[in-house]
């Protein structure tokens, strides 16, 4: 996989941008609503109650493409991938964020160092049979109470399979549903899973964000978001 993803380390967004040009989308669309979720966790988890620092670790993180939109979100950003060529990348575009290669099956981290784990639009790269010791691990990396989060494609979409169908590098991606990310967070032993559908509607105006987040519940926008906690 790591040879895989290494071959795109410089073509990586113009592949994605190839990939939804028929959706009359930027990929920088599809990133800002993903740090926005990505934020809003952090205000509900931690912020509301106080709690003076988060460390976030981004599973699968690739070039970093998303990091510039969550600069300032937490006290500390680290990301990890099995690709060594693209995390090279990711730490010249983003110097801020601290990163470490992924090259077996456990994430090279302590135990418990987490306050929120994420993985956006990884896990559907991952063979079925490591989906949940992807999971375990994301559980194991996290403090007690912290949150995981699982970004994926809505394979309930079809424009969202119409894309997965144009871009090469997913090939051979095995997409899972709401239901699965439950499943496999329950049996990594996690607690409070919730799911949310978003990137329903083509704007970022607070007032389309308002209508997604009504419609949360219903699997209608081209991505979501499984949550659980440690």
């Amino acid at each position: 996989m790591s040879e895989h993803f290494d071959s795109y380390n410089t073509s990586y967004r113009d592949v994605v941008e190839g990939s939804i040009r028929f959706s009359g989308l930027q990929h920088d669309f599809f990133l800002a609503a993903k740090a926005d979720l990505l934020r809003r966790l952090v205000v509900e988890r931690y912020l509301r109650a106080g709690r003076a620092e988060v460390r976030a670790l981004d599973v699968g993180c690739g070039i970093g493409a998303l990091h510039p939109y969550l600069e300032g979100a937490f006290d500390r950003l680290e990301g990890c991938d099995v690709s060594r060529d693209s995390l090279a990348r990711a730490a010249r575009d983003n110097p801020h964020v601290g990163y470490s290669a992924c090259t077996h099956g456990s994430l090279p981290y302590e135990s418990g160092a987490f306050d929120l784990a994420f993985a956006s639009c990884v896990v559907h790269h991952v063979p079925p049979t490591s989906w949940l010791n992807f999971f375990r691990e994301m559980r194991r990396v996290l403090r007690r109470g912290g949150v995981a989060c699982i970004i994926e494609h809505n394979p309930y979409n079809p424009l969202t399979r119409m894309a997965v169908l144009r871009c090469p590098f997913d090939k051979d991606a095995v997409l899972l549903g709401t239901r699965k990310a439950a499943s496999l967070f329950r049996e990594a032993e996690f607690r409070n899973i919730r799911s949310e559908h978003f990137l329903l509607l083509p704007s970022a105006r607070p007032f389309a964000r308002k209508v997604e987040r009504a419609l949360a519940a219903l699997p209608l926008g081209a991505q979501y978001a499984c949550v659980a906690y440690a």
